[in-house]
C-alpha cells in the first residue's frame, strides 16, 4: 500500500464513519433521550420506568417534539466521534502493519484491541465537551428552570459558570469506556476475519486479503457479526455510561466528589441494579444503532472509492 493510498484510505474510513454517526443518531435519538433520564434518575428503581418516562415526555414536554431535545449535540457528537475514530483507527492499524512483526501479516486480537482503544482515547478526550452539553439537554424538559435552550447557550453557560473544568466532567469513566470500543471492534475484526475465511475455503495469507475477502460480506453478515460484537462487550462495560451521565448533569459538581464517590453513592443507595438503569432503552437502542452504524459505514467504505472514480 503506497502512503497515497493508505492516506486515502483513512480518509474514506473518516468520511464513512461520519456518514455513518449521522444516520444512526437521526434514526435513534429517542432512544437515547430515554436511556439518558433513565440514567440520571438516582431515586425510582420501578420496572417499567422506560413506559413512566416516555408519558412524562409526552404529556408535560410538548408531545413528540419533545424526544428530538438535544439533537445538534447527539448529531455532532457522533458524527464527530465517528468520523475521528474511524480516521485515527485506520492510521493506527496502518502503522502497526508497517512497523509490526515483519514475520506476521494479520493483525491479532490484542492489536485491534490496542488500535481500537487508542483512538477511542483520543476521541474521548476531543469530543467530552460534546457529550456533557448532550446529556444535560437530554437529562431535563426544555421547560426545566435552567435548562439549556441550545447548543451554543449550553456552551457559553458551562464556560461562564464552570470554566474549561466544566467541559470535562465525566471524562475518566469516559476514558475507562474506551475499553467498550476496543472490546468491540477487537470481537467485530476477529468476528469478520473469520466469517470471511468460512465463506471462502481459502485462507487469507495476508491482512490486504483478508479486507479484500470482507468486502465480499453480505449486510446480513454485517449485522450478525455487528451484534455479537456489540452485546459482548456492553455486557461488560455498561455501568461506566450510567457513570457517566451521572458526572455530567447539572449538579454532579453537588451531589458527587468523584467517580469514586459516585460509585460508593449508587453501590449504597440503588445496590447493584443502580448500576444498570436504563440497560433496556440501551438494547433497544444500541442493536438498531449498531445496525445503521456498521451497514452504512462497510458499505460507504465499498461505493465511496468507486464514486471517486467515477468523478475522476
Amino acid at each position: 500500500m503506497t502512503d497515497k493510498n493508505a492516506f486515502a484510505s483513512s480518509w474514506v474510513e473518516s468520511i464513512a464513519g461520519f456518514t455513518a454517526g449521522v444516520v444512526s443518531t437521526v434514526c435513534l435519538h429517542p432512544l437515547d433521550l430515554i436511556k439518558t433520564r433513565l440514567q440520571v434518575d438516582r431515586l425510582s428503581s420501578r420496572i417499567g420506568g422506560s413506559v413512566r418516562v416516555v408519558r412524562e415526555i409526552y404529556q408535560n414536554e410538548g408531545g413528540i417534539t419533545a424526544f428530538y431535545r438535544g439533537l445538534t449535540p447527539n448529531i455532532l457528537g457522533n458524527s464527530t466521534s465517528w468520523g475521528l475514530y474511524f480516521l485515527c483507527y485506520s492510521n493506527i492499524k496502518d502503522i502497526m502493519h508497517k512497523f509490526g512483526n515483519p514475520g506476521r501479516d494479520n493483525l491479532t486480537s490484542s492489536d485491534y484491541f490496542i488500535a481500537s482503544g487508542t483512538a477511542g482515547m483520543l476521541t474521548a478526550v476531543f469530543t467530552n465537551p460534546i457529550w456533557v452539553i448532550k446529556t444535560r439537554m437530554l437529562s431535563t424538559g426544555s421547560r426545566t428552570p435552567g435548562a439549556y435552550a441550545s447548543f451554543t447557550s449550553g456552551a457559553l453557560q458551562i464556560f461562564r459558570s464552570e470554566g474549561v473544568a466544566g467541559f470535562y466532567r465525566g471524562l475518566l469513566p469516559a476514558l475507562f469506556g474506551v475499553s467498550h470500543g476496543a472490546l468491540q471492534f477487537m470481537a467485530y475484526e476477529q468476528l469478520k476475519l473469520y466469517r470471511s475465511k468460512k465463506t471462502f475455503s481459502t485462507v487469507s495469507s495476508t491482512a490486504a486479503d483478508a479486507e479484500k475477502m470482507s468486502r465480499t460480506l453480505s449486510n446480513i453478515d454485517f449485522l450478525v457479526i455487528s451484534s455479537l460484537s456489540k452485546i459482548f462487550a456492553g455486557c461488560i462495560t455498561y455501568p461506566y455510561q450510567l457513570l457517566r451521565a451521572r458526572l455530567q448533569t447539572y449538579d454532579a459538581a453537588v451531589l458527587y466528589r468523584g467517580a469514586t464517590d459516585a460509585i460508593r453513592q449508587i453501590w449504597r443507595k440503588e445496590g447493584l441494579s443502580g448500576f444498570y438503569k436504563g440497560l433496556g432503552p440501551n438494547l433497544l437502542r444500541v442493536l438498531p444503532s449498531t445496525w445503521v452504524t456498521f451497514l452504512v459505514y462497510e458499505n460507504t467504505k465499498i461505493y465511496l472509492p468507486k464514486l471517486a472514480a467515477n468523478l475522476g
